[in-house]
């Protein structure tokens, strides 16, 4: 029986190469988006046979049904992304509660909720892969991003402590640290900034989702059985 993967947050970016690279490897794969309807209908077209969810992962009902409507369609989950995001750049004085909130209930809440419900299936199949993609950010912080860097590092503080509770039940959880990825997150940092970055990293250049989805890939297998509580960087070696 084929394996099946939900991903959050893949209509685009590095949640779309996920559900692709997922696919071609013979993954049952439910699509999540909650806004991007036009780009997950046309990542459907390109994965027939997945599972459409249009789903806001902030939201308890919403994450309850995702997971029942996954479990319903494909018999379970073997493998959770939860790859949804937001950013959120500025001066600490100048976010607003509201936008600290939204990145919190989104990065963090929406991490906590679809680990949640997905983990009642994985315990029943003692059986399950937990896959938080967070950020470079979450581990040395980012200056004008120290709110989104302190949800990110929430992230993994969560993919740790759930790795020991879940280990027992042969549930691993385990954490990517994206640096610079082309993605349209950052299609709006500039090319003076983009090249600064790139000469501080060891390899030189930014990041392709496709890159980040190879990793998912590599711990949703058998060959990272023993691997749980990591934090993978997938940087280019910028915080080395």
């Amino acid at each position: 029986m084929s394996k099946t993967v939900l991903v959050t947050g893949s209509s685009r970016g590095i949640g779309a190469a996920i559900a692709e690279l997922f696919y071609e490897n013979g993954y049952n794969v439910a699509i999540n988006y909650n806004k991007s309807e036009k780009e997950a209908k046309a990542l459907l077209e390109k994965l027939p046979g997945s599972l459409l969810l249009k789903g806001d992962v902030s939201s308890e009902e919403d994450v309850k049904n995702m997971i029942e409507q996954t479990v319903a369609h494909f018999g379970k989950i073997d493998v959770l992304i939860n790859n949804a995001g937001i950013s959120q750049t500025g001066l600490l004085q100048d976010i607003s509660l509201e936008e600290w909130e939204k990145l919190f209930s989104i990065n963090v809440t929406g991490t906590f909720l679809t680990s949640k419900y997905a983990v009642k299936n994985m315990l029943a199949n003692h059986n399950g892969k937990i896959i938080n993609i967070s950020s470079i950010w979450g581990i040395s912080g980012a200056s004008c991003e120290s709110c989104y860097s302190a949800s990110k590092g929430a992230v993994i503080a969560f993919t740790k402590a759930l790795a020991k509770e879940l280990g027992a039940s042969n549930i691993t959880v385990n954490c990517i640290a994206p640096g610079f990825i082309d993605t349209d997150m950052n299609k709006n940092i500039s090319k003076e900034d983009t090249k600064a970055f790139c000469e501080e990293t060891p390899l030189g250049r930014i990041g392709t989702p496709d890159e980040v989805a190879k990793a998912a890939l590599f711990l949703a297998s058998e060959n990272a059985d023993f691997i749980t509580g990591q934090i993978l960087g997938v940087d280019g070696g910028a915080i080395i």
